[in-house]
């Protein structure tokens, strides 16, 4: 078996995303990637996804003070989290 048929398609990759950002341990967070990855995917880059894939590892409740501004956001998610929080007012 190659690399290749090891990879993770790009179809499956979202989904699994999606059901991730729509799980999660706390409600709020729920309420906040779910629907961003039900659209925020299209505009996003690889390298974009890759980064919002670590993020869905990290724990609920830091995640949830990140976003509500509680504590201070890891720089390297700063950015993305922003992103996010547009999305999620707009919505």
């Amino acid at each position: 078996m190659n690399a290749q048929n090891n990879a993770e398609n790009h179809e499956n990759r979202v989904r699994r995303l999606r059901m991730r950002s729509w799980r999660r341990g706390i409600k709020e967070m729920d309420m906040i990637l779910g629907p961003f990855s039900d659209k925020g995917f299209k505009d996003m880059s690889e390298a974009d996804i890759d980064l919002y894939d670590q993020l869905l590892w990290e724990n609920d409740q830091d995640l949830y003070q990140w976003f509500s501004n509680q504590i201070a956001r890891p720089a390297k998610y700063s950015d993305l989290i922003a992103h996010i929080m547009q999305q999620h007012r707009q919505d």
